[in-house]
């Protein structure tokens, strides 16, 4: 019985991730680059300076956590396993072309986390907890002129996103964790998961401003490490880099033989891979870090939205370009691995000793812990929108006790679930932005920054 709902699972991701999908989010990047007439690229510069050094508003602002913290929590939930994993894989299947296609989602990704944004600050609220509430169950129902269909979107997202927190935030990254600690330091994964649950615990009791703290210290430290390990790697082989750009981009255009254990891609595997990976890795689209966003003290929409949009270019021209050279340098993606693997394979490969395991094992470890406080965040603000106010502390409680259990069971099954409603959420967060896109365009020539 298990197997057969499990394939009715896989079967349904597989249709749910298809090309509909990936056509309907690389199309709605592209139908806002031109609306707001490329806005991820003319405001780039500022945007990451904004990010990075103007950290708070000159002046008072309503909000629970600084622009930076607001980042930081939203690239805790998505630079994870997509980044070490995610392409990886995307290389297995797609071939070296693949990560062109990846580049290709995150640049046009970067106008649809703008958007999402600037609605997400544009209609959030103050919960009676006294803390804002926003994202695109918010936006979604109290912005369509349509109110039957926007209640009826904003409530399939906030359900779509609270079992995603479960699966795609809780089990499957406690699961990784305590696999990686397993294999690495032979630690019990009852151990891991009591260790995981705890340090979870003493987070998110303390909700956003607590995740906020904890995220803007630890994801610029894992980045940092883990980007680092994969410079020394691309350095070491720095005279062939110049053939594995002219690679990447003929490989994304033409079929890639096969080679070694790579059976070989055509150009259909490269775009599919390369955009299913890319979208999975910064979830432009899907609608989970404007939950973050709408958190943010700030008095201008656009602000938040540029500090935003700069998630994805850290996230996937930055985090996954960095994990696809040290793959194709070091030559390893024709080997016959995959996944996290391929990834420890090429760090192995251009690391003295075991530093390469080590720094991947422990950036599993940091990306997978991290999006469990910005997933538990994402879910408390969904099941909050069902179920009012007083499902958040009972939320809390038993988030927890599911990263435990997340450590200590097969997750196939919750793999598959979680696939089908992470890629459930796009649906009602797309059909918002495009019937919103009016409003998006006029905030943002009300709001622009560059202009102030």
């Amino acid at each position: 019985m298990q197997e057969q709902i499990i394939q009715f699972f896989k079967s349904a991701s597989d249709y749910i991730w298809g090309w509909p999908l990936l056509i309907l989010l690389v199309g709605t990047g592209i139908y806002l680059t031109i609306l707001l007439r490329g806005i991820q690229f003319r405001a780039l510069l500022p945007s990451l300076r904004l990010a990075l050094i103007e950290r708070k508003e000159k002046e008072s602002a309503e909000g629970d956590i600084s622009h930076f913290q607001a980042l930081m929590t939203a690239l805790a939930a998505t630079v994870g396993t997509g980044n070490i994993a995610g392409v990886a894989t995307a290389i297995t299947l797609g071939g070296p072309g693949a990560l062109f296609w990846m580049w290709i989602t995150g640049l046009f990704g970067m106008a649809t986390k703008y958007s999402e944004a600037v609605l997400a600050v544009k209609y959030r609220e103050i919960d009676e907890f006294g803390t804002m509430s926003g994202g695109p169950m918010y936006y979604i129902s109290k912005g369509l002129r349509w109110q039957w269909l926007g209640k009826g979107l904003g409530y399939a997202f906030a359900v779509f996103a609270a079992v995603s927190a479960f699966g795609i935030g809780n089990m499957v990254q406690s699961n990784s964790v305590a696999d990686a600690v397993q294999a690495n330091l032979g630690v019990s994964t009852w151990i891991t998961g009591f260790i995981l649950a705890g340090a979870t615990a003493l987070v998110i009791i303390g909700g956003i401003k607590s995740i906020g703290r904890v995220t803007s210290l630890l994801v610029p430290f894992m980045i940092v490490l883990y980007v680092l390990g994969a410079l020394v790697v691309i350095i070491t082989r720095i005279d062939i880099v110049p053939d594995i750009f002219v690679l990447v981009l003929q490989r994304a255009f033409t079929p890639t033989a096969a080679s070694g254990g790579f059976a070989g891609a055509i150009v259909m595997q490269a775009v599919r891979w390369g955009v299913a990976r890319g979208v999975f890795s910064n979830e432009s689209g899907l609608g989970s870090s404007p939950i973050a966003a709408a958190a943010a003290q700030t008095r201008n929409p656009v602000r938040q939205a540029m500090v935003s949009m700069t998630q994805t270019f850290i996230d996937t021209i930055v985090v996954c370009t960095f994990t696809g050279f040290a793959i194709l340098c070091t030559g390893v993606w024709t080997g016959g691995e995959t996944g996290a693997p391929l990834t420890s394979a090429a760090f192995s490969a251009g690391l003295p000793g075991e530093w390469g395991g080590i720094i991947v094992a422990l950036g599993l470890i940091f990306f997978a812990y991290s999006t469990l406080l910005g997933w538990s965040y994402y879910g408390e603000k969904s099941l909050e929108f069902i179920l009012g106010e007083k499902s958040v502390r009972p939320y809390r409680v038993v988030f927890c006790i599911f990263v435990l259990l997340g450590a200590v069971i097969k997750l196939e099954l919750v793999w598959s679930i979680a696939d089908v409603f992470n890629g459930l959420m796009a649906f009602p967060n797309l059909i918002g932005l495009l019937f919103l896109s009016k409003i998006i365009l006029k905030e943002t020539n009300k709001h622009y920054y560059l202009k102030e």
